[in-house]
C-alpha cells in the first residue's frame, strides 16, 4: 500500500509537472497569439489607412480627369466655333475676292472706253487744228 502510495505520489507530481509545463506552453502561445493579433492589427490599420489614401488620390484624380475633360469640351467647342468664323470669313473674303476681280474688268473696260475716247478726241482736236492752220494761213493770204 505505501509503495502504491508513493508511486501515486510520483504520478501525481508527473501530472503535475506535465499540467505545470502545459500551462506554461499555454500562456506563451497565448502571449505570442496576443502578439501575433497585435501585429496584424497594426498591419490591418496601414493597410487600411494606405486604402484610404489611395481612394481618395483616386477620387481627387476623378475631380481633375472631370476637370480636364469638361475643359477639353470647352476648348473643343471654341475650335470649332473658330472654325466655324473661320469658314464665313473665307466665304467673305472668296465674295470679295470676286467682287475684287469684277471691279477690276470694269475699270479696265472703262479705261479702255476712256483711252479710245482719248484717241478719237485727240484725232478730232489734231484735224480740227489742221483745219484752223488751213483758214489760218487762208485769212492770212486773203489779207
Amino acid at each position: 500500500v505505501a509503495m502504491e502510495t508513493v508511486s501515486l505520489e510520483h504520478q501525481i507530481q508527473s501530472v503535475q509537472r506535465h499540467i505545470a509545463f502545459l500551462k506554461k506552453e499555454q500562456m506563451e502561445l497565448l502571449h505570442d497569439l496576443h502578439l501575433e493579433i497585435l501585429r496584424l492589427q497594426k498591419h490591418c490599420s496601414e493597410l487600411t489607412h494606405d486604402l484610404e489614401m489611395k481612394e481618395l488620390e483616386a477620387r481627387q484624380q476623378d475631380v481633375l480627369d472631370r476637370e480636364l475633360e469638361e475643359k477639353c469640351r470647352a476648348m473643343e467647342a471654341q475650335l470649332q466655333e473658330k472654325e466655324r468664323d473661320n469658314l464665313e470669313l473665307r466665304k467673305e473674303l472668296q465674295h470679295k475676292e470676286t467682287l475684287v476681280a469684277a471691279l477690276r474688268s470694269s475699270l479696265r473696260t472703262k479705261e479702255r472706253r476712256f483711252l479710245e475716247e482719248l484717241k478719237r478726241r485727240s484725232h478730232r482736236v489734231t484735224i480740227l487744228d489742221t483745219e484752223l492752220q488751213k483758214q489760218t494761213e487762208a485769212a492770212a493770204y486773203l489779207s
